[in-house]
C-alpha cells in the first residue's frame, strides 16, 4: 500500500517528496499529487511506524538530512494467492457475464472449469449463460474479458492454448493486425526514403551555395 503510506508520511512528517518517493517506490509527481490532494480519491493514511516498517528515529534522521534515504525495517507482508476463487473488485463484478459470454462465443473449447478459474465465477453461472437461461441474458453482451479488466491477456492466451491442445485442435492465431503491420512497414520505409532524399537535397543546396558566384577554387588552374 505505497500510496496510503506516502499519504501518511506527507501529512505527519517533514520528509521531502524525494525521500517519500524513494521509500514508497513511487514517482515524485505522485507524491506531489497526494500532497496537493490531486489524487483521484482521498487516501486513508497508513502508519508505517505502527506497521513496523519504520521507527520514529529513522524518520527524524530523514527530517534532519534531506539527502538521507529511509531504511525499511521489514518489507510489507506479501499477499499470497490462495486456491479459492479469483477476487474481482465490486465495480467489475457486473461485467463478468459479458466476459463469460465472450469466451463461450469465441473459444467454445474452453471448459467451464477453466472459465471459472479465469473469471472468478461459478460453473452454475457459466452453464446458465451457455444455455441462455441466465436471469439477465437479454442484457448480456459478449465483451473481451481482458478489455473489461477481468483477467490478463497472457492468462487468457494460456487457457485458450491449453484447451485447444486438449481438444486436439490448432490454437487460433490472431491475424487481425497483419494488414496494419504491413502498412506500418511500408509507411516506415517510405519515411526513411523521404528522409534520405531530403538529406541529399540539403547537401546539394549546401554544395551549390559553397560554389556560388564569387567562389574561386584554389586548386583549379
Amino acid at each position: 500500500m505505497p500510496h496510503a503510506t506516502a499519504s501518511w508520511l506527507v501529512d505527519n512528517t517533514a520528509l521531502s517528496f524525494e525521500q517519500i518517493a524513494a521509500f514508497c517506490g513511487l514517482h515524485i509527481l505522485e507524491i506531489q499529487a497526494i500532497a496537493d490532494d490531486m489524487a483521484a480519491t482521498k487516501l486513508t493514511g497508513r502508519d508505517p511506524v505502527r506497521a513496523g516498517e519504520l521507527t520514529m528515529g529513522e524518520i527524524e534522521k530523514g527530517q534532519a538530512n534531506p539527502d538521507y534515504r529511509l531504511v525499511m525495517l521489514k518489507g510489507p507482508e506479501q499477499v499470497r494467492r490462495t486456491k479459492g476463487p479469483r477476487y474481482t473488485p465490486v465495480s467489475k463484478r457486473q461485467d463478468k457475464p459479458d466476459g463469460i459470454a465472450w469466451i463461450i462465443r469465441n473459444h467454445p473449447e474452453v471448459s467451464d472449469g477453466q472459465i471459472s478459474k479465469l473469471i472468478g465465477t461459478t460453473r452454475t453461472t457459466i452453464a446458465a449463460i451457455r444455455d441462455r437461461t441466465h436471469w439477465n441474458i437479454a442484457n448480456i453482451t459478449p465483451k473481451d474479458p481482458v478489455t473489461l479488466g477481468l483477467c490478463a491477456q497472457r492468462e487468457l492466451d494460456a487457457i485458450v492454448v491449453k484447451a485447444a491442445k486438449a481438444a486436439g485442435i490448432e490454437a487460433p492465431v490472431d491475424n487481425r493486425l497483419e494488414g496494419d503491420r504491413e502498412a506500418l512497414i511500408d509507411e516506415l520505409r517510405a519515411q526513411r526514403e523521404a528522409a534520405a532524399r531530403a538529406a541529399d537535397a540539403e547537401l546539394d543546396v549546401e554544395a551549390n551555395h559553397g560554389l556560388g558566384a564569387g567562389f574561386v577554387d584554389p586548386f583549379k588552374k
